[in-house]
């Protein structure tokens, strides 16, 4: 078969990327809306409506290196594809969402394989993969990472309010303050603005100019700036109940210190990320 540039696909290219997307779309059609429905009732995974818009972005990014990239479609993209479905049958049988929505991230790989070859499939790899962050993670698995973080952050938490002078007994995930009690409770322990922080610094370290090496820094280090901010949180939603009364520990207030935290974590990525471009220009 003779190469072509994505310039010039054909149009039965054009007939066989329509069908493909039309059977996608059919076979993986209520796994999709159900997974929408998740986003909607979960708080701990809103962000997975913003995950597709951040793949489409991080594609486009690349878009003039693809441009350049000859189309050489490959067969063996076919056997991601069958093992993707095959998966989804499996999931689908067994009533596994985690599974069955995982296959879509298999199926698109072999799809883009199939279409475009090894070359862009490659080159796509990340951004395809990037999709797993909008599948909610199996509750089995999330209770039993949240369950350990509450206790560490009401540990940690507890540790930081009687350095600062705050009386403070801890009693599991109960920080017990002169006038009030504070529970750290799932929302509290972190792994929601975890989950949230790892997508933002991935798309972030994605399309940074910095070296690949840099670029997993970059990411890996949403994991512990993810748990200092919560310490953060948690000390200060202590400090506002101890001196202005339990109500200053719930409602408004709260909410907007998850936000503001969250903002708070973003501008220390993009600290570290600016640090590590000024590492690589004196090491160049």
């Amino acid at each position: 078969m003779k190469n072509h540039s994505i310039k010039s696909i054909t149009s039965t290219w054009q007939i066989q990327t329509c069908l493909l997307s039309i059977v996608f779309l059919i076979l993986y059609n209520h796994t999709v809306l159900k997974l929408i429905s998740d986003w909607s009732t979960d708080d701990n995974f809103s962000h997975g409506f913003l995950i597709p818009f951040i793949t489409a972005y991080m594609i486009w990014h690349i878009r003039e290196e693809l441009l350049k990239i000859e189309v050489k479609k490959t067969n063996c993209g076919l056997i991601f594809v069958v093992i993707g479905m095959f998966f989804h049958v499996v999931g689908n049988i067994g009533a596994e969402l985690f599974i069955m929505r995982a296959s879509i991230i298999a199926t698109l790989w072999g799809l883009t394989l199939y279409l475009f070859g090894w070359k862009i499939g490659w080159k796509l790899f990340i951004p395809i993969a990037y999709l797993m962050l909008m599948i909610p993670i199996p509750s089995i698995i999330w209770n039993k990472m949240a369950f350990p973080l509450q206790l560490f952050a009401a540990r940690l938490s507890g540790d930081v309010i009687g350095i600062i002078g705050i009386t403070v007994f801890r009693e599991g995930n109960v920080l017990h303050l002169a006038n009030t009690s504070l529970e750290v409770v799932d929302a509290c322990s972190g792994l929601r603005s975890l989950t949230s922080l790892l997508a933002l610094s991935g798309a972030f370290a994605y399309i940074s100019p910095i070296a690949n090496i840099s670029k997993w820094i970059l990411f890996l280090m949403a994991l512990p700036v993810a748990v200092a901010v919560n310490i953060i949180r948690l000390t200060s939603t202590a400090i506002l109940a101890r001196t202005l009364g339990e109500e200053a520990a719930q409602g408004f207030l709260h909410e907007m210190s998850g936000i503001l935290v969250f903002v708070v974590a973003f501008a220390i990525i993009y600290l570290i990320f600016l640090f590590l471009s000024k590492i690589e220009n004196k090491i160049s």
